[in-house]
């Protein structure tokens, strides 16, 4: 059930002009293909999902094995993790920062901040449908695949002459996976179909109406009791045959085809309410999708899929290299020429989004929907420092706004919780969140210190709600978060505190995430970190925007606008990089994955090529100092980087890091990409799929800094091609760009909400008849494109800074009328 909030968001979104049916995807087909079985190897199944149910689809033929998710099955059960002993602790741990004693401070905080209670529940696995097939050992002619411009995995083999094929799709209108089994010859499909979990006492049985059940409930955590109720129901329609039925197996013989429905629900309602039934939900979603038959199921399944896969298309033209399967595509790509693989990623990002992340449901964690271990790496929650939000960055750029939903909803839950973690542990208004949160949505400071003593979980979260203003211009959406918005703002009032030295206002305790400088002992505290002065920044920019587009609390307003004042401007260090912190102790040969001072290059706007050349400069200095390989998830965020930097050339490479098989990049903390194309931090996290779709999208379009820019960091790889359906700020949608030998082409560009159109190209353009194109001269009118100025930084004296080198472009305006179409043409 949707929730007054999410009602607000999605609502809106159901008049955006968007193609339903879209376009025929015009490169070869768009599927993950193989010609071996999965084996016992979780990272080479095949997910399919519909926001709610996940699965994982291993393709094996003796012993086939459907490995099952549902977004509700967490450990734990409502509960808080604040520390109170914090407000106590703090003035004592600030004093330790602000005299360089960081490691003290760090120990206190371990002791009096971190939480003494959960450390954050587990996302847990349902259990596994196994599927025997006797006989079935010696096979040929076999072939999986995962469509993803149908949403469904597909297996077939050659026993004995007869062909067997095995279809499995998680159904987004009718709520239930099902697998489709079919036979080359009448009679001769036979199998066997039980439940395997790794919960503890859980209920296995067939019932008399041969449906196949499994019931449990999720693990204790950290002292937290374990209250989620599941239960799953598989029921078996055959064409022709029996099925039979023991304790705790269905058994079908001589059937020409069958269909096997799962069904899984739990007793979870919201993040404070587990009162729901599991048994009638399970029974209810079964009982509505068992009368069909599989084609019934099928074509609603593809069409609402469709809905939101076929809104974009991407051409960057095809070779002889995608016709070999997509596990040899990955070991070839860094040296084969091989673009549609990219095209094929790129893609794939957008289909885990909407199988893993729907209105109404759980946002996408660590893993999207798909686990299968009860102690998953990190419990797959929501870690909130970076991961969770680049799982998000797709959502509006590449037309997927209405799966934000979920996240967005999340943040407007942890305003809520965050509120008490606000004023139990620092005394404060508003509300905030460390940098992890769960389905339970606590706000504490877990892990450790080095991790868990970042303030700005809640700050970087609500920009989400502004950006989907952004896109969308609703301003009923707007009113809707302006509470939350505020409140992420009215915490860092009070918890900013003036540097006794700089006499700036600073957060303290605060990190730069995961990263201890040894120059403060290893200890990641500080005071006033780039990243903290960069979101404290934004957050206070975003608050007056919306209060003042609302016409909302002018005082407090005034107040944001002379705290953003005082805040501490960027520093450039003495080997011209954009520091980590407010001293100048940056190693340059840190490789830290993390490179969180360059948040205000991506994903927000404060640094610019053309509004603040040095810091631009600055943090590209910082980016190569970094180095390219690392975790799957970092190489992701730094595609988008190299596009901001508009290197097209070092993003592609970038990409070939990523799209690298694990193991492959040799270097310290190389990451890159399992066979079914998940990314590998290692291990597996979905936010680098996700970071990877974003950076792509900015290679070709990017609209952050004032303008629609049009191919600003188009590599070499990729001379010639198209990209339809993706969206910018300010309600742009582009209908079609076209490019050839690196020039834009063709520009078919919709405005939804009308107003003034500024795009930045690479080459001169000239629009059709009774349209007036001119030369833009000033900021853009378009109020969506308005950009804070970022104060000057300081830059060290040991430096010269020479501006960068950027590439011709020439910029242009042009009035649009809301729900028109404009062409633009190269001269």
């Amino acid at each position: 059930m949707l929730s007054k909030f999410s009602m607000r968001l999605f609502l809106p979104l159901l008049f955006l002009t968007i193609t339903a049916a879209g376009f025929a995807q015009n490169q070869p087909g768009l599927k993950l293909w193989y010609t071996t079985p999965s084996g016992q190897t979780w990272e080479n199944a095949l997910p399919v999902g519909n926001g709610r149910l996940g699965a994982m689809v291993y393709g094996n033929v003796p012993r086939e094995t459907i490995q099952l998710n549902e977004h509700t099955v967490w450990s734990g059960s409502p509960n808080r993790n604040d520390n109170p002993d914090a407000l106590a602790a703090l003035p004592e741990v600030r004093r330790l920062i602000f005299e360089g004693k960081q490691k003290e401070a760090e120990q206190l905080a371990n002791k009096a901040m971190i939480t003494k209670k959960s450390h954050g529940q587990m996302f847990q696995p349902v259990g596994n449908l196994n599927l025997t097939f006797d006989g079935h050992e010696n096979f040929t002619d076999y072939y999986r695949e995962l469509d993803i411009e149908r949403a469904v995995a597909k297996t077939s083999y050659t026993v004995n002459g007869v062909t067997y094929t095995r279809e499995v799709l998680a159904s987004f209108p009718d709520q239930v996976i099902v697998m489709h089994l079919t036979s080359s010859k009448r009679g001769s499909l036979a199998f066997s179909a039980s439940y395997s979990t790794q919960h503890t006492k859980p209920a296995i049985k067939t019932t008399i109406a041969n449906e196949l059940t499994i019931a449990g409930t999720t693990s204790d955590q950290d002292g937290v009791k374990g209250m989620v109720r599941f239960k799953g129901i598989t029921r078996i329609k055959t064409d022709g045959g029996t099925i039979v039925a023991n304790d705790t197996t269905l058994i079908v013989k001589g059937a020409n085809a069958a269909t096997v429905y799962i069904s899984i629900a739990t007793n979870f309602n919201s993040y404070k309410d587990i009162s729901g039934d599991e048994n009638a939900r399970a029974e209810t979603y079964l009982s509505k999708a068992y009368p069909k038959n599989y084609a019934a199921i099928l074509t609603p399944h593809v069409a609402a899929y469709q809905k939101y896969f076929n809104r974009v298309g991407l051409d960057l033209g095809s070779t002889e290299a995608a016709n070999l399967p997509t596990n040899e595509r990955l070991k070839n790509f860094r040296t084969a020429n091989d673009p549609q693989l990219v095209t094929l990623y790129y893609q794939y990002g957008r289909y885990l989004l909407i199988s893993s992340s729907q209105p109404g449901g759980q946002p996408a964690n660590l893993q999207g929907i798909w686990n299968n271990k009860m102690r998953p790496p990190w419990d797959s929650k929501y870690t909130i420092n970076i991961n969770a939000q680049m799982n998000y960055w797709p959502a509006e750029k590449t037309n997927l706004a209405e799966l934000h939903e979920p996240f967005l909803r999340m943040v407007s839950d942890m305003s809520e919780t965050g509120q008490e973690t606000a004023r139990v542990m620092y005394g404060a208004r508003g509300w905030m969140a460390h940098h992890n949160t769960d389905i339970w949505r606590a706000t504490g400071a877990i892990d450790g210190a080095l991790w868990g003593m970042w303030v700005a979980g809640g700050g970087w979260t609500s920009q989400h709600l502004w950006e989907h203003y952004l896109y969308s211009g609703d301003k009923k959406f707007l009113a809707s978060a302006y509470p939350i918005l505020k409140g992420a703002a009215t915490f860092y009032v009070d918890y900013l505190v003036e540097h006794p030295k700089y006499h700036w206002l600073v957060v303290t305790p605060g990190t730069s995430p995961e990263n201890a400088p040894s120059a403060h002992g290893g200890s990641s505290l500080d005071a006033g970190t780039t990243m903290d002065n960069q979101i404290a920044f934004d957050v206070f920019t975003t608050t007056i925007r919306a209060a003042e587009l609302l016409k909302q609390d002018a005082a407090f307003v005034d107040t944001l606008k002379l705290m953003r004042s005082k805040l501490p401007p960027m520093h450039i260090g003495q080997h011209g990089q954009l520091q980590e912190w407010l001293e100048d102790i940056d190693d340059p040969n840190d490789k830290h994955r993390h490179i969180s001072h360059l948040y205000g290059l991506f994903p927000s706007n404060q640094l610019s090529p053309y509004r603040t050349p040095e810091l631009y400069s600055a943090a590209k200095t910082s980016l190569i100092h970094r180095g390219d390989v690392s975790t799957g998830w970092s190489m992701g965020w730094k595609v988008n980087w190299w596009a901001r930097l508009q290197d097209g050339n070092h993003a592609y490479t970038l990409i070939q890091n990523q799209l690298t098989p694990l193991g492959a990049n040799k270097e310290a903390g190389g990451g890159g990409t399992y066979n079914n194309l998940f990314d590998a931090h290692p291990p597996f996290q979905i936010d680098g799929n996700f970071g990877c779709t974003s950076g792509i999208t900015e290679m070709l379009v990017q609209s952050a800094d004032g303008s629609i820019h049009l191919l600003p960091a188009l590599p070499d790889a990729w001379p010639t091609g198209s990209i339809k359906g993706i969206r910018a700020i300010g309600g742009f949608e582009v209908v079609n760009m076209e490019w050839n030998g690196g020039k834009l082409m063709k520009l078919d560009i919709k405005s939804n909400l009308g107003g003034n159109l500024r795009v930045r190209s690479p080459n001169a353009l000239k629009a059709g008849k009774g349209v007036a194109l001119k030369q833009a001269a000033g900021p853009n009118p378009n109020p969506f494109y308005i950009t804070e100025n970022t104060p000057a930084p300081i830059i060290s004296t040991k430096v010269n800074m020479t501006p960068p080198a950027l590439k011709e472009t020439v910029l242009y305006d042009m009035a649009t009328q809301p729900g028109k179409v404009y062409t633009l043409v190269a001269q």
